[in-house]
């Protein structure tokens, strides 16, 4: 057994993968986040390659749409669930990896399908991805759907659907305002950490490789409509709620998972400001919004 143990945003985590596979080669996004200390873990994760198992037997939860892939998703008599991750319908659609976990997540097993690499680290990824928004959903951490821009030591969210903007915005904020970064791209964490609510890089950012072991304290966090001018205003409580809800990891039907999630999000906007953004994709965007944003 070849184990690898992780720290992403301060919660341990430990990936046990056969002696034949390196964790560097099949999930390379994790490299940054390797940590040599031992100690109380958020989940573990026991990995092994060969046939699908027969789900069958268990209930359907339901079959979903993530980012052009499949996941099929089902639920054994004792609460425990099980994945099916396919590869995007683009890249043949084919099953990946499939996953079992105890009702809490902390013990999870990953199955991938014989295949070839990508097959491997795309299935692998996403199992951790999934294991780790679930089994931290009660410990005031979010997986958001989001891309992050840093500047002068605050983290700055924005959100939207799948292609609305939310990159080509913050890349408006890399070029066009002073001292600013990339943070994350596609799936930041969020915690709220001594009270103080925090953006941390992650080893998931979609498209665009940006794994960062570094966090912020949280600025802000935006919602991001494609609109003919440039106009921003700040969301009552009740619609922030709304806005973010969505852009979290979550299953709705799991009073676990969803109720942690809604406490982290009522907690979150006790303090942190929720904006809606109508922007073109243009420089004076980046300036309108930081202009009303940014912390003074």
């Amino acid at each position: 057994m070849n184990i690898s143990r992780f720290k992403v945003a301060l919660h341990r985590l430990q990936v046990n993968l056969p002696d034949f596979m390196e964790a560097s080669q099949v999930i390379p996004s994790f490299s940054p986040f390797v940590c040599e200390d031992e100690g109380d873990v958020l989940f573990t994760m026991d990995v092994s390659v060969g046939s699908a198992p027969d789900f069958s037997q268990l209930d359907e939860i339901g079959q979903f749409d993530c980012g052009g892939a499949n996941h099929g998703v089902y639920r054994d008599a004792d609460g425990g669930y099980a994945f099916e991750i396919s590869l995007p319908a683009c890249d043949t659609g084919t099953l990946s990896c499939c996953m079992t976990a105890s009702a809490d997540f902390a013990h999870c097993r990953a199955i991938l399908t014989e295949g070839l690499l990508r097959q491997h680290q795309f299935g692998l990824n996403n199992a951790l991805m999934m294991a780790y928004a679930f089994a931290a959903a009660t410990q005031d951490t979010l997986l958001v759907h989001a891309s992050v821009i840093r500047n002068s030591g605050y983290g700055y969210l924005f959100t939207a659907p799948s292609g609305t903007g939310k990159s080509t915005h913050t890349h408006l904020w890399y070029k066009y305002i002073p001292g600013s970064d990339l943070m994350n791209d596609d799936n930041p964490v969020v915690r709220i950490v001594d009270g103080e609510t925090r953006i941390y890089g992650s080893p998931w950012s979609g498209k665009t490789p940006c794994y960062r072991n570094i966090w912020a304290p949280v600025g802000a966090i935006t919602r991001i409509e494609q609109k003919p001018e440039n106009t921003i205003r700040r969301m009552a409580p009740v619609e922030a709620f709304a806005t973010l809800l969505p852009a979290v990891s979550s299953m709705k039907w799991d009073k676990r998972v969803y109720e942690g999630i809604c406490r982290c999000i009522s907690r979150l906007l006790r303090t942190t400001p929720v904006y809606l953004l109508g922007c073109r994709p243009d420089e004076e965007a980046a300036h309108v919004s930081h202009d009303a944003i940014a912390v003074k």
